[in-house]
């Protein structure tokens, strides 16, 4: 757990967050692609995530004002192994910050401590993000940041659209 100056509490996320996370995923899709996420998938998704470190893990972020340390964001790495680093990546995924707390420097908190961890652990080589294409006002943020657009980009066979995701 770390509080920055402005006094934004990062912390793991855990099991009992499970909830705010669904909410918090299921309102990005919409928000970023307009896809409603069936909420029972989406639930079971995070539990096995959440419980699976193998896989990754989440960070959550709360305001110190919220009387209860109610969260106001999220962000998940994911690891991606580099051979040709002999060391792994840390993807930047499920980035969420409530509409009502944004501007308030919660994304750069969450993106300064997952970027001290990532420095000071010898096996981890970088940080990557994707964003959706048309997201603008995201792009803006992480360049803001110091992230910058990569030379790759994404291709996929996504099998599970149509199961778990219903689309607008």
């Amino acid at each position: 757990m770390s509080t920055n100056s402005q006094g934004i509490i990062i912390r793991p996320a855990c099991p009992e967050d499970v909830d705010i996370i669904v909410m918090f995923n299921a309102a990005m899709a919409l928000e970023t692609e307009r896809r409603r996420l069936d909420l029972a998938t989406l639930r079971k998704g995070t539990l096995a995530f959440l419980g699976n470190p193998q896989y990754g893990f989440y960070i959550v972020a709360e305001l110190p004002e919220n009387r209860n340390n109610k969260v106001a964001g999220q962000l998940m790495i994911t690891y991606e192994w580099s051979d040709w680093r002999n060391a792994v990546f840390w993807w930047v995924q499920s980035v969420y910050v409530a509409p009502d707390k944004r501007r308030q420097g919660i994304f750069r908190a969450m993106h300064d401590h997952i970027n001290m961890q990532a420095k000071a652990d010898p096996r981890v080589c970088g940080i990557r993000l994707y964003v959706e294409r048309e997201n603008h006002r995201a792009q803006t943020v992480y360049q803001r940041v110091g992230l910058t657009p990569s030379v790759y980009t994404v291709f996929e066979q996504d099998f599970v659209l149509g199961h778990g995701v219903l689309q607008q």
